[in-house]
């Protein structure tokens, strides 16, 4: 099969509903996908975890599936695996290594304090990441054609609810710490989500009843669904959607805003595009 070289099927963020950021865990029950040359700065728990080539985890990674971490990733943590474990060439994990399943390893893998697997261990290098995620996709995704990607992940990033199975995916070059949450292009964040740190991208997308402990700041446009908090500002050079129940807690910026009027604005609105007040359905 067949990839493109810059794999525009992942440069989208979407975080799944009920993803929370805890004590320096970014955690979720669905599966986890992390694009190549990322630097994030807490660890990562969820179902299968697949972290592509150079990128970089100063934290633990705990997956209650699958592990699959791809050639010259460093690890600053421990790698605990429930199922099997496919560690690619020149992987560095400065923790322990335990795999309750079957372990297959590349060549020049650093493991500083150990590693235990309860079942058969491979020395081989497993398929590249990158492959494996396109397989992933098409098949977690239903989808007949790699070529079909792209229209299907538009959708999963547009306003339409996303499906509930829908991975944890970080694009690639993405830079995640308690400060800051900074993606290229679009971000997609689900219902019932909890997050710290500045979230930055070309268009951010939050749903219901989730609570951001930091500002948004998006080039193109921002929408904010029903009883979401924003313990922090919006910023964006595009338009700016706010709906029922939402409580933003610093100023807005932006040029157009859709403003519900049982949202709630604690500082200073800017719009020099205007401002249009939704009233609430009879």
């Amino acid at each position: 099969m067949e990839t493109t070289g810059d794999h525009d099927w992942i440069k989208s963020c979407a975080l799944p509903d009920h993803t929370e950021l805890q004590e320096r865990t970014l955690k979720t029950d669905q599966d986890i996908v992390i694009g190549e040359r990322c630097r994030i700065d807490y660890g990562l728990f969820g179902n299968d975890v697949v972290v592509c080539e150079f990128s970089k985890i100063n934290g633990n990674i705990v997956a209650s599936g699958d592990a699959r971490i791809d050639n010259w990733c460093e690890i600053n943590g421990d790698v605990v695996v429930e199922e099997d474990a496919y560690l690619g060439e020149g992987v560095k994990i400065q923790g322990k290594l335990v795999v309750k399943g079957d372990l297959d390893i590349g060549d020049n893998v650093q493991i500083e304090r150990g590693f235990e697997a309860k079942g058969w261990i491979s020395i081989r290098n497993p398929m590249p990441v990158i492959i494996y995620i396109v397989m992933y996709l098409v098949a977690v995704l239903g989808i007949e054609k790699e070529e079909e990607l792209s229209s299907v992940l538009e959708k999963l990033f547009g306003d339409d609810e996303a499906p509930s199975a829908t991975p944890l995916m970080i694009p690639g070059g993405a830079v995640l710490n308690m400060q800051t949450f900074s993606v290229p292009e679009k971000m997609a964040v689900g219902a019932g989500c909890r997050l710290h740190g500045n979230i930055r991208a070309g268009s951010i997308a939050v749903r219901e009843e989730t609570t951001i402990f930091g500002s948004l700041h998006a080039r193109d446009g921002a929408s904010v669904a029903r009883g979401t908090a924003v313990h922090g500002d919006i910023q964006s050079d595009g338009d700016v959607t706010i709906e029922q129940e939402v409580h933003i807690l610093g100023n807005v910026s932006c040029k157009r805003l859709t403003l519900h009027e049982d949202a709630r604005v604690d500082g200073v609105i800017r719009a020099p595009g205007g401002m249009k007040i939704e009233r609430r359905t009879a």
